[in-house]
């Protein structure tokens, strides 16, 4: 008589029989498991959703009514977090209706923090103790909340303090001129695009490359009117004959930002004046020996939180209705 699971093949640990069989991962028990993790992130989704809200009603109330042009920079800056959020939340649900049945299960027991230690949990509400794992949901919370704190305090910031202010004042004394801020991007080249955007529209397209090249070429040619002003950050000795040419190859061939120096090998090499104005230094103009029109820029000190920055200006536009936010 055969024994039972005579002529069964052998499974991966050699004994014959079932004694690996395929888990079966559709149980209720991992199925209810599933339905917790999902459940949870949707939980989390809603309350994320309304600390944005309660954070953009901080913002909104950080910008007076009547400044129509910051509240319209603001209503772009609530759509931008909005639409942020929402990918992150399609992101999050995609993740989770890709992970296989298995992988579900761990996200709600590991990920989530909550299904595998309810045991654990119970017998210590028996006791009045709080448990380690609530605690430690407990520390995670308030960082988070901490975290969204600081995040609303520095857009407060951005919008109430000294960016918003510089920028408020700028704007007054261009509109006293009929002219407002043009934006450029903050990438390193702003003071040569400021440039740039400024001569197009009087000798035509003057490329960014050929502002650098020109600026570096003409530096080389008259070292003595700018190594005075440039030291070595270690020694604080003047700059060397091949720190200086390294200092001009930076200028031509990268991203380096231009400053002082750059604006007056500018003015020569265009034989143009450059004014540069300023929230809360007087407005200097460079080259005032030279006769054509002048250039016009915005320094901004305090410009994206990156620093120093150059705007170019334009022509000042019609005032925008309030926008309703």
């Amino acid at each position: 008589q055969r024994q039972r699971g005579e002529g069964k093949q052998p499974c991966e640990h050699g004994v014959r029989g079932s004694c690996c069989r395929s888990p079966r991962i559709t149980t209720r028990e991992n199925m209810e498991d599933v339905d917790a993790a999902e459940d949870l992130i949707v939980k989390q989704h809603r309350k994320e959703k309304k600390d944005l809200q309660a954070k953009i009603q901080c913002m909104k109330n950080a910008v007076p009514k009547n400044d129509k042009k910051r509240r319209k920079q603001l209503v772009e800056e609530i759509a931008k977090l909005e639409a942020d959020l929402n990918q992150k939340h399609e992101q999050e649900l995609k993740q989770l209706i890709n992970i296989s049945g298995e992988n579900k299960v761990d996200l709600a027991a590991n990920g989530l923090q909550t299904l595998d230690l309810e045991s654990e949990e119970q017998s210590d509400a028996k006791h009045g103790r709080v448990s380690k794992a609530q605690k430690r949901r407990d520390k995670k919370a308030a960082l988070e909340k901490e975290r969204e704190s600081r995040i609303a305090e520095a857009e407060i910031e951005n919008l109430s303090g000294s960016r918003h202010l510089e920028q408020q004042k700028l704007s007054q004394m261009l509109a006293a001129r009929q002219l407002q801020i043009k934006q450029i991007p903050s990438d390193g080249h702003c003071l040569y695009r400021a440039v740039e955007d400024q001569l197009k529209e009087r000798v035509g397209p003057v490329s960014l490359a050929e502002l650098r090249t020109q600026t570096a070429q003409y530096m080389r040619g008259h070292p003595d009117d700018f190594l005075p002003f440039l030291t070595n950050a270690s020694t604080g000795d003047m700059y060397t004959a091949d720190e200086f040419e390294r200092y001009c190859s930076e200028v031509a061939n990268t991203a380096a930002w231009g400053g002082q120096l750059e604006l007056r090998a500018l003015t020569h090499v265009l034989q143009t004046p450059i004014e540069v104005i300023q929230a809360d230094s007087p407005t200097i103009i460079v080259g005032e020996e030279y006769k054509k029109d002048t250039v016009t820029l915005v320094y901004m000190r305090h410009a994206f939180g990156l620093g120093e920055h150059y705007n170019s200006v334009e022509a000042l536009k019609e005032p925008v209705n309030e926008e309703d936010v």
